[in-house]
């Protein structure tokens, strides 16, 4: 399951800028007047590249409405959206909820790549990668939902997954590597780090940030599942905003400055 296309009108953009907003949100498969909402909130940002997770084309509690194609029409930008198989059993027959990348650069080399390792009930989850190119620089972008119900080595599978995908380009490709690693272990945020320090990336958010909070009666769960990780990117400013409640997650936003050099693939 995967489409990809562009707004009947993109909007305008610096053809190679300075630096470049990003931004990653689990929307909670939200449609309607809140998917506007959150169209609204990136383009407050100025944000160029988005991945976002959960996000519904053709499920019946969101009215069948494809909210990636919607999305990118609100935004006036390039997208590339993925779901995963439906579970061997049969007994599911709506598509998964999938993850998107929208972009203000056309979005070439797109991947779709089913992660290792099921679910309850045979559940399986994607990460969905692209290039763009901005100036004559060539950018690695990921959007990735890990699965929350498996051990810990499985999900650092999951998380392998993605950047074997990434051992395709040259090590010189800058790469970010953003989305919901439903991380809500502590050892689970700790080998995270380990695994993407590793492979030469770095994140300007620390260990200990909430990214997820859930209302319970008695107390609130708060946890860190979502991440941005960068490889040979220099971040600016980057924030939590904590204000924007349309999700259980809040949406992370980072400025990076670009290189401006050619491309090494």
């Amino acid at each position: 399951m995967l489409e990809t296309g562009r707004a009947s009108r993109l909007a305008n953009h610096a053809p190679a800028p300075a630096d470049v907003a990003i931004v990653t949100y689990n929307i909670r498969w939200r449609t309607g007047a809140e998917l506007l909402q959150i169209a609204d909130w990136i383009k407050a940002r100025h944000a160029s590249l988005i991945a976002l997770q959960e996000v519904d084309r053709a499920k019946d509690r969101t009215n069948r409405k494809n909210n990636a194609r919607a999305l990118a029409e609100a935004l006036g930008m390039y997208y590339a959206w993925a779901a995963p198989p439906l579970p061997k059993s049969g007994k599911e027959k709506e598509e998964e909820t999938g993850v998107e990348l929208l972009s203000s650069y056309p979005l070439c080399d797109v991947a779709r790549i089913v992660l290792p390792h099921e679910g309850p009930g045979g559940r399986r989850r994607v990460a969905l990668g692209a290039t763009v190119t901005i100036g004559k620089q060539d950018f690695r972008v990921y959007s990735v939902h890990a699965e929350t119900r498996i051990p810990v080595s499985k999900k650092i599978d999951q998380f392998q997954a993605v950047l074997t995908d990434l051992k395709r380009f040259a090590e010189t490709t800058p790469a970010i590597v953003m989305g919901d690693f439903n991380s809500w272990e502590p050892a689970a945020v700790e080998q995270v780090r380990q695994l993407f320090t590793k492979a030469g990336f770095v994140t300007p958010f620390s260990d200990n940030e909430s990214t997820f909070r859930r209302n319970a009666v008695i107390f609130h769960i708060n946890l860190k599942l979502d991440w941005i990780w960068l490889r040979s990117l220099n971040s600016q400013s980057f924030g939590i905003d904590r204000k924007l409640t349309v999700s259980d997650h809040f949406p992370l936003w980072c400025v990076v400055s670009l290189p401006h050099v050619s491309s090494g693939r």
